[in-house]
């Protein structure tokens, strides 16, 4: 293929005369074939005429003329220069006369001889048809060229192919050119014809280089006209080596064909403007830049030289450097382009389709959705769908308005429902875990979503007032207990940690202090408690949460705890003999309220108090020890069938057993005369020794509670696979009683610190009004409050002269110094 606009190196061909009905031609038989065919790259070529010989006799005696032409075509070389024609015509009245005429031959200097042998008659005497034979026959003897012929030659075709190059006029004609190259390569002197051409084609091609490299180069020259003046370059070298080549074309034809190892005359100029015009780094490189740099321009919208752009292309994949050179360029260009085209064009229709398909119906998706993919916890949807909202202007929005509608119904299910109350706090406990992991995994820790969940769990938790901070407490409680084998040390840690994120999201954190610390106390007292270690653990992080204030009454409990043990270590080493009693020594602000019972206690207990009171109050005059009997316990050693068991009992339960070294059997009346037990504690007592799982004594008649009239007596056949066994549970649990005084302790306390916020407020402000009054008293408590009883403690402290109404203003407040 040829560059576009250019001529082909081989000219269409023209339409072929034929020879007039009345002469004959005659093809010489012994032409020989070419050996080789070969393609040339301007596609199939014509075969040139090469010799024409034709024989137009003027009418010899005739009135019609007869012309005779002959063609001759050369497709492989040929040794003979001249033919010997001899025409014969035979006729019924022929003569033995011959008469010899000659044709100018018009190939090179030699002459074409033509024989004609006929009788007495011209060609016009013969008869019409008759049959004529014509005999060509080939020199005897080979033509020899003249001296200096070789040399001559050369000069003039060196001259003419300069001329060429130059773009000057030639000086001889083409077809004596053409002839004269058919003389040399008829003699065999096509090698060093070609070898001469190729040098002076070479001479030339390596002086064209100079004209690239006179510049400051490579980035002196514009990059188009620099394309444009290698592109003349290259037009300028197809278009002399087309007329070189239709010169020396009868030795592209021979002696190229037949030798395969050489290029032919038109790829023999490929090659050479390949290596010296082309190769060249700095031209390469700059051609190539230059042509990405059209290709870009036309794809911005400018308007470029694309026949330009297509010559040089074709030049490329003329020369076959287009693979090598340009086409990996050319599609790494391409391909940064259309990934370029392709964010900048998706992004718009993307946010199309999203705005459209997802945009308009962003609530109605997650209310058909999101509550099923939050109940069954399917973490990859979440995250998808977390994904695809965010997408969307407003999706994340609309999404955490869900999030927390349904945490706040999910959440106030577990709050509300008192038949959950058992479970409450651990269910929460693993609500919070299950949101937590949705918000690591599928919303990635948006902030947003954090604070929504704190706020969400805030409001649920304390739809119900008090409750959930009772039960946290007691949730703590059983953790820290001991005999609890559920977790490790490390375990137990951790759950501490997320109880406290729990216990931060409640209003109510005095009723929870009111319950551990009552917890706390049993514990401590009992010795019920599983680690000191966990104890002050949980203190610490009440005390990092909430203040000092809010755990110095529990500080203290664990400080009495300790010089208690230093007074008994005392006791014991001041008073002579074996004395097995552990007093503890409360201090009263620090503990509990507990109200005194009387009991009637066995005399060797009575004297064991009073050597250990006046062992302390010799050390401590001026204070006063009050015994509280609930919260002791003892050890009793009994005899059964099955052997000697020891029970660890509670003092209620220490009085009950003792009756029974004195008799058989006891009724309730006479059991709670003789230990002087309140009646329902009494009840509590005998249901923990007759219907418990250890049961030391036995009850008539058998039944669950305990009725008026039941008599009891010692099981004698009583048998457990422990020697100690625990029977003093009854002290951990929690009765009505208890609960009930617990929340009406908190319910004054509130009373008092609502008083206080009051007053301070007032004495501060001096004159109030009652809205600005109960934001601000709103502001400083910890609890909520309601309206009527904020309302009451105003009343309560106007009456007690803390303040007054005002006089012209009944909605003014004023303070009394």
């Amino acid at each position: 293929m040829f560059p576009t606009g250019l001529p082909s190196p081989n000219p269409p061909p023209r339409p072929t005369q034929e020879a007039r009905p009345a002469a004959s031609d005659v093809k010489h038989d012994s032409s020989i074939t070419a050996s080789k065919k070969r393609r040339i790259n301007s596609g199939t070529e014509r075969e040139d005429l090469i010799d024409s010989i034709s024989s137009s006799p003027k009418s010899l005696n005739s009135p019609t003329s007869q012309h005779i032409q002959k063609k001759l075509r050369f497709e492989d070389s040929v040794d003979f220069i001249g033919l010997d024609v001899k025409m014969t015509e035979e006729t019924a009245s022929c003569s033995n006369k011959s008469k010899n005429v000659f044709l100018p031959g018009g190939v090179g200097h030699h002459a074409n001889g033509l024989t004609k042998t006929a009788g007495s008659n011209t060609f016009s005497n013969s008869k019409p048809g008759a049959a004529k034979k014509l005999v060509i026959k080939n020199f005897k003897d080979k033509p020899k060229l003249p001296e200096n012929y070789t040399h001559e030659t050369w000069q003039k075709l060196k001259e003419a192919v300069e001329a060429i190059q130059n773009s000057t006029s030639i000086k001889y004609n083409l077809e004596e050119l053409y002839q004269a190259v058919e003389n040399l390569c008829s003699h065999k002197i096509s090698a060093k014809l070609y070898k001469q051409l190729r040098a002076v084609c070479e001479d030339h091609i390596k002086a064209q280089i100079s004209q690239f490299r006179e510049y400051p180069f490579p980035y002196a020259l514009d990059s188009v006209l620099f394309l444009k003046k290698i592109d003349k370059c290259w037009q300028d070298h197809c278009r002399q080596m087309i007329m070189i080549r239709s010169i020396f074309l009868f030795l592209d034809r021979t002696y190229v064909l037949q030798n395969s190892m050489l290029p032919s005359i038109w790829d023999m100029g490929l090659e050479l403007f390949r290596f010296y015009i082309i190769s060249d780094l700095k031209v390469q490189s700059k051609t190539i830049d230059g042509i990405l740099l059209l290709i870009e321009r036309e794809r911005s919208g400018e308007a470029i030289d694309r026949c330009l752009l297509r010559s040089l292309l074709s030049m490329l994949s003329d020369l076959q450097i287009y693979q090598d050179s340009f086409e990996q360029r050319f599609l790494e260009e391409t391909n940064r382009l259309y990934a370029a085209e392709g964010q900048r064009l998706i992004k718009p229709l993307i946010a199309t389709v999203e705005k459209q398909l997802l945009g308009e119906h962003l609530a109605a998706t997650l209310q058909k959705g999101l509550t099923h993919l939050l109940d069954e916890n399917r973490i990859e949807d979440l995250s998808l769908l977390y994904q695809l909202f965010s997408r969307v202007r407003g999706g994340v929005q609309v999404l955490l308005q869900q999030w927390i509608e349904y945490i706040k119904v999910f959440g106030s299910t577990i709050v509300i429902n008192p038949e959950k109350d058992k479970t409450m706090v651990q269910e929460l406990l693993d609500f919070k875990d299950k949101v937590d992991h949705i918000i690591d995994i599928c919303f990635m820790k948006n902030e947003k979503f954090v604070n929504a969940m704190k706020e969400a769990f805030e409001t649920f938790i304390n739809k119900r007032p008090n409750k959930p901070a009772e039960l946290i407490a007691k949730h703590v409680d059983s953790k820290l207990r001991a005999g609890n084998k559920e977790a490790t040390d490390e375990e137990l840690e951790k759950m501490l940690d997320k109880i406290m994120i729990i216990f931060r999201f409640i209003y109510g954190k005095d009723v929870f202090e009111a319950f551990y610390k009552k917890d706390l106390a049993k514990r401590l007292l009992v010795g019920k408690s599983a680690s000191v270690d966990a104890e002050k653990s949980m203190l610490s992080k009440l005390k990092h949460e909430c203040g000092a204030a809010f755990t110095s009454k529990l500080e203290g409990m664990f400080k009495d705890m300790e010089l208690s043990k230093d007074i008994m270590m005392q006791f014991k080493q001041n008073i002579p003999g074996n004395i097995e009693l552990t007093v503890n020594i409360l201090t009263m602000g620090y503990w509990p309220t507990y109200v005194p019972m009387e009991v009637h206690l066995p005399a060797e207990m009575v004297r064991l108090q009073e050597i250990f009171k006046t062992f302390y109050l010799g050390k401590h005059s001026g204070r006063k020890l009050q015994w509280q009997s609930t919260l002791g316990h003892c050890v009793l050693r009994a005899e059964f069938k099955e052997g000697r068991k020891e029970l660890q009992v509670s003092l209620f339960q220490t009085l009950v057993l003792l009756m029974f070294n004195e008799g058989e059997e006891f009724s309730l009346d006479e059991i709670k005369l003789a230990t002087g037990i309140e009646d329902s504690e009494l009840r509590r007592t005998l249901q923990s020794l007759a219907c418990g799982k250890a049961r030391v004594l036995t009850k008539v008649p058998k039944s669950k509670d305990i009725e008026d009239g039941d008599k009891f007596s010692c099981n004698d056949d009583f048998k457990h696979k422990l020697f100690r066994i625990k029977i003093n549970q009854i002290q951990m649990k929690e009765t009505v009683e208890e609960q009930a005084s617990t929340t009406e302790r908190v319910y004054q306390d509130r009373q008092y610190q609502i008083d206080a916020a009051i007053v301070r407020i007032m004495k501060m402000r001096k004159t109030l009004t009652h809205n600005l009054l109960v934001s601000e008293v709103y502001n400083q408590l910890k609890f909520p409050v309601k309206p009527a009883d904020l309302k009451k403690r105003i009343e309560s402290l106007i009456d007690r002269d803390y303040m007054e109404r005002d006089k012209e203003n009944p909605n003014q407040y004023n303070y009394v110094a």
